[in-house]
């Protein structure tokens, strides 16, 4: 990689006779930035600072773009001997600061793809505050450049202009959560960083203690206990956006370190927190300039996944996922007629258009279903001349398949996809395909932004792998009062008064109504196989705490970074955090993890020599 460098310091340039540069002295103020100058500006002298973003040599005439956070401004020099001298000695990503008044560009050199593209200033003086080797890749965004050389040159990428919009988005929705939650009544306060391993779910990043041999703190997961004491201890309204710590594997929307919104609310119901949440999402939007509509839709669990295959249906697009099973109940399909028979359904998926595919196309989606972990995949559709086409066409008939097709309004040019299984296994595989196809044939409205608040969740769910339930939020969730008698005779089947909000597909948070009196709470540990003891030892300060006139609360989780990912139109979370990790939860522009010292290992007790 090249690294040239024109060597040209800010003491070259004040030193001699140059009027142009001679006065310059340490400790001008900049007058303007680059963004800001217009029309009305014509005629003012002006002091700009900021990165030259591209140069253009005519001769005895030469423009250059400086930039900042702020936008672009051209800058030309003119026929000077000496200031052309300096002009033609500056590279990009220097460093300079120019001195001149404002003129109005002629009317064939607007440029309107930018906001100073009136006007230019004329340079009198300019000055090389700090000189710069060649980047690595242009800044720009018209030069692809690859993940890895972004991360390893951060500093660089940050100058990008999309990058800086980013980082600008979040942080106008950060500031506006903080205005829209104090307006409600809630207080930002701080929670530990260094907590207690409290183990449930992801693994926690721990934190040998140097003071107390063989002792670890951990880095939070979440606030969740913190808030919820809070809530105890009165402070009624809670918010914090906070950071968050999770040792686990890693996808574009995951992070090894995160920031959630976390906000918990004392004798709040489940209407309240969505009444909140929902204004809160309103003003998220406006930051960005988007418009949304409240109140947010809302689905139970068991019909987002009858309906969409998936907790987190994306509804911008308008398929949806059918049940058939009265179809089949006496058919003389065997395969579907027993999966019925033994308590499931048969489920389809009705893709417009898709009737007109090409035969192996239609095996390429059974194949994808397969892969997927389907058992096999049902396909329906009529000719050309309205005759009844199938995978299945001698092992169930033409009237029973003609039923389905009426019973789901298909036309001549639809495909319908069958599956059978329990409700997670019918409509799971249809529901990934759903997204696959619709994917392909461009049928999502993508000027959509479509919230939804899934609800009643189940409590728990069984783990074949630790033989035993475990929490599908987390073991502080209340169950349904109505429900809460079922718990030790079918725990599967309790719901929970937990909620997640989904936006266009992706989960941007969840929360829920908490266990507030220590009696159930101790009871769901149990069902967790965390004994009395073990429940002690992690939990027993929170316990303990739940003694002592615990509120009804309740509260929810917003991912952040997902949330500016979504609303920037980024495909990763990584692109919109100021300093991310890879997907292997390396740093590469710190070069972290790495090793330490055995100094510092001895002193903290970890030094397997010693």
């Amino acid at each position: 990689m090249s690294q040239e460098c024109c060597f040209l310091t800010r003491n070259d340039l004040i030193r001699g006779d140059n009027p142009q540069v001679s006065e310059r002295k340490d400790g001008v103020v900049r007058t303007h930035t680059c963004g800001e100058l217009r029309p009305h500006d014509v005629g003012t002298d002006v002091i700009l600072m900021g990165w030259v973003h591209k140069i253009r040599d005519l001769g005895s005439l030469i423009f250059i773009d400086i930039r900042d956070r702020y936008g672009i401004t051209q800058v030309v020099a003119r026929e000077d001997g000496s200031l052309l001298d300096i002009a033609k000695k500056i590279r990009p990503e220097f460093v300079v600061c120019v001195e001149g008044p404002i003129e109005r560009r002629s009317e064939d050199t607007l440029n309107t793809k930018i906001e100073t593209g009136e006007v230019e200033v004329a340079a009198r003086a300019i000055t090389v505050l700090n000189t710069s080797l060649t980047p690595p890749f242009q800044i720009d965004e018209e030069t692809p450049v690859s993940e890895e050389v972004r991360l390893r040159y951060r500093y660089l990428d940050l100058r990008r202009q999309r990058m800086r919009d980013n980082i600008g988005l979040r942080h106008k929705i950060t500031m506006g959560v903080r205005r829209c939650l104090d307006e409600h009544g809630f207080w930002e306060i701080e929670t530990p960083m260094l907590a207690k391993s409290t183990p449930e779910g992801a693994r926690d990043y721990l934190v040998p203690s140097r003071v107390h041999a063989g002792h670890y703190y951990a880095l939070p997961q979440s606030p969740q206990i913190f808030k919820q004491i809070l809530m105890i201890s009165g402070m009624d309204r809670y918010f914090q956006i906070v950071r968050c710590f999770r040792d686990e594997d890693l996808r574009a929307d995951r992070q090894p370190e995160f920031t959630q919104i976390d906000i918990e609310m004392s004798f709040a119901t489940q209407d309240e927190v969505f009444g909140v949440v929902e204004g809160l999402m309103r003003t998220v939007c406006q930051s960005a300039g988007r418009e949304v509509t409240v109140p947010f839709a809302r689905m139970t669990f068991d019909e987002a996944i009858a309906r969409y295959g998936t907790d987190k249906p994306d509804l911008r697009c308008s398929l949806e996922i059918r049940d058939v099973s009265d179809v089949f109940v006496d058919a003389p399909f065997k395969v579907f007629r027993d999966v019925i028979a033994e308590g499931g359904f048969v489920r389809a998926l009705t893709i417009p258009g898709a009737g007109r595919y090409a035969r192996h196309k239609i095996d390429q989606l059974v194949d994808e279903a397969i892969a997927q972990g389907a058992k096999g995949l049902v396909w329906i559709r009529r000719s050309p001349d309205g005759v009844v086409q199938s995978s299945i066409l001698k092992a169930a008939g033409v009237e029973t398949l003609t039923r389905a097709l009426e019973l789901l309004e298909a036309g001549v040019d639809d495909l319908v996809l069958l599956s059978g299984g329990n409700s997670a296994e019918a409509s799971g595989v249809l529901g990934q395909l759903r997204l696959t196809i619709a994917e392909r044939e461009g049928l999502f409205d993508e000027s959509r932004f479509e919230f939804l608040w899934v609800i009643d969740f189940p409590l728990l769910e069984w783990s074949d792998t630790e033989a035993r339930y475990t929490s599908m939020h987390h073991p502080f969730t209340a169950p349904r009062d109505e429900d809460v008698s079922r718990l030790e005779e079918s725990p599967g089947a309790v719901r929970a008064r937990a909620y997640d909000l989904v936006l266009n597909g992706t989960e941007i948070g969840g929360g829920s109504i908490r266990i507030h009196e220590q009696a159930l709470q101790k009871q769901i540990f149990r069902l967790l196989k965390i004994s009395d003891e073990e429940a002690a030892s992690r939990f027993g300060f929170f316990l303990e705490a739940l003694q002592h006139g615990t509120p009804p609360h309740g509260g929810i989780a917003l991912g952040l970074d997902r949330i500016v990912a979504l609303l920037a139109g980024e495909a990763s979370i990584r692109d919109v955090i100021a300093f991310p990790k890879t997907a292997n939860a390396l740093d590469l522009m710190c070069g972290s993890p790495s090793e330490v010292s055995r100094r510092q290992l001895r002193e903290l007790h970890l030094d397997p020599t010693t």
